[in-house]
């Protein structure tokens, strides 16, 4: 199938919320970047949105590897395509009760830092240039409503850990970076909006379920606000903004402190330095 007028890349894309924005999203004719870590699932999603009127193409990358972020965000530059939309979706919740299993990344990174936080960022950054040159285009970072400010002392948790502290930190760095790069120049004079939000709450995903909570509302909950900032008119009229759901709303109040801001970009700056690099450079 030919490629859409608009193309979308939506990350965790193979189940939950992710799944249901893909859908979405090439149900109103945007050609759909399907991410997903596992081959056959990405593989088999796309051959399904094949049949819809933007259509899908898979992409898969283990995002626990900053490595493979950059991998994949090569991928998607090398396709010399635009790119009009990035959902950064994927990620992981608190874990199962009691939520006392520290994981870290190949990097060697708290994992849920790493996925929920460093991933994204890293992927923004290198798809930036695609976005900018696609332009008007938007990033929608996907968060939380639960958010807890990063403790500088000991950024990766290694003492103290607790599955849902290390999320809402993790979510905590999301909105902050959102915040960041959407009100910055680099982002502004390209054409580039970049906001977030909290989609719905406790909806029926397997984060939800694995934390031992029972779900308040279906997937289906958080597709409307997602598709408000992906191609709706909210996602073009504001940059740097927090949403929840429909709504423009107030992150934790730590995220408007340009000074932790500050400091949250020069540590994130220092986990991905050695994956920044231009190609050949």
């Amino acid at each position: 199938m030919a490629e859409a007028a608009r193309t979308a890349l939506v990350t965790g894309a193979t189940s939950g919320l992710g799944r249901a924005v893909a859908t979405a999203l090439a149900q109103q004719g945007v050609h759909v970047l399907v991410h997903g870590r596992d081959r056959q699932r990405t593989q088999a999603l796309a051959e399904e949105l094949d049949g819809t009127a933007g259509g899908a193409r898979p992409l898969v990358a283990d995002l626990s590897s900053l490595a493979r972020v950059r991998e994949l965000a090569l991928e998607v530059r090398a396709r010399n395509r635009p790119l009009h939309v990035l959902v950064n979706n994927a990620g992981i919740g608190a874990g199962r009760a009691p939520y006392k299993q520290r994981e870290t990344s190949a990097e060697g990174h708290e994992l849920r830092l790493a996925v929920n936080y460093l991933a994204p960022v890293l992927l923004t950054r290198l798809l930036l240039p695609v976005l900018s040159a696609s332009a008007p285009a938007r990033v929608v970072n996907v968060g939380s409503v639960g958010q807890a400010p990063v403790d500088f002392r000991d950024v990766d948790m290694t003492s103290g850990y607790g599955g849902a502290e290390a999320y809402f930190r993790s979510k905590f760095a999301l909105a902050a970076f959102t915040v960041d790069l959407g009100r910055s120049p680099e982002a502004k004079d390209a054409g580039v909006t970049v906001n977030c939000l909290h989609p719905a709450t406790f909806m029926d995903t397997k984060q939800v379920t694995e934390a031992g909570y029972a779900p308040w509302v279906p997937v289906s909950a958080g597709v409307g606000p997602v598709l408000e900032l992906a191609t709706g008119e909210a996602g073009g009229r504001y940059s740097g903004e927090y949403f929840d759901g429909r709504r423009r709303a107030s992150a934790h109040q730590a995220v408007y402190d340009s000074e932790i801001r500050d400091r949250l970009r020069k540590v994130t700056d220092e986990r991905l330095a050695p994956f920044t690099a231009e190609p050949g450079s």
